[in-house]
């Protein structure tokens, strides 16, 4: 084989590569979303994401959900149709034709409603919820035939099976991680500024009060160095006295 061939080769595999991690980002998009109860917004990512990827089963699949959710059933059904269609996984392709058979019970067209669910059971035979909505379209197809009522049914649109739930749990503890290691980084500098904001202050005060430099006296330090400073004066001016001849006046000790 040629070089040539084998560069092309690569090119399209890089092609490849990359579409493939943009429809898995838009999937995680529309996850979070659908989980937000965002039904509308979910289904514009969806679809951006079967659009780079007509073939995705798991887009078409979680597009019909987010459509089911704002009661578009026609809408729904197109898109689950395609999802069973182009899948081949048989649980899928079940969990679609399930959507489709409420849709029907939706709008209370029982007999496509049982067929629905019969398609759903030919892929998934374990499906209990398949099989008992399958048993109440029949039991109200019944009762309707005869001008009856019939009784609540249960609903399973909730049990989307995301293919990609794995990797948006991995994406969510990557950035809890991420927090966590945000907010020791961000505690780490206020407690450096806090030091540094104390160290700044000490060194004002040591500015402002050199060390060695006395500290004020008190108003009994002060008398005492008055009295101290006085006496020392008297005595000098009695020795100055006596030196001069002058009778020195004595205090009376009797």
């Amino acid at each position: 084989m040629s070089k040539l061939f084998y560069l092309s080769l690569i090119i399209c595999c890089i092609a490849c590569a990359g579409a493939e991690a943009q429809t898995n980002a838009l999937m995680r998009e529309g996850n979070m979303l659908y989980d937000e109860k965002r039904y509308k917004d979910a289904a514009n990512v969806y679809n951006k994401a079967v659009t780079k990827n007509p073939t995705y089963s798991p887009g078409m699949f979680n597009l019909g959900n987010a459509l089911y959710q704002q009661k578009q059933f026609d809408a729904t059904r197109k898109v689950m149709e395609n999802a069973a269609k182009v899948s081949k996984d048989k649980d899928t392709k079940g969990e679609a034709n399930y959507t489709i058979g409420n849709t029907y019970m939706e709008e209370k067209k029982w007999e496509d409603a049982i067929e629905a669910y019969k398609n759903a059971l030919r892929n998934n035979p374990r499906d209990a919820d398949a099989k008992y909505n399958l048993s109440y379209a029949e039991e109200m197809l019944k009762k309707n035939q005869q001008g009856g009522g019939g009784k609540n049914k249960k609903d399973k649109n909730d049990k989307n099976n995301k293919q990609d739930q794995k990797q948006q749990d991995k994406d969510k503890q990557d950035k809890d991680k991420q927090n966590k290691d945000q907010q020791n980084k961000d505690q780490q500098n206020k407690d450096q500024q806090n030091k540094d904001k104390q160290d700044k202050d000490k060194d004002q005060q040591d500015q402002q009060h050199p060390q060695g430099q006395p500290s004020k006296l008190s108003q009994q330090q002060a008398d005492q160095l008055l009295n101290a400073l006085q006496q020392e004066e008297k005595k000098l001016q009695d020795k100055n006295q006596k030196e001069k001849g002058i009778p020195v006046k004595m205090d009376k000790d009797w």
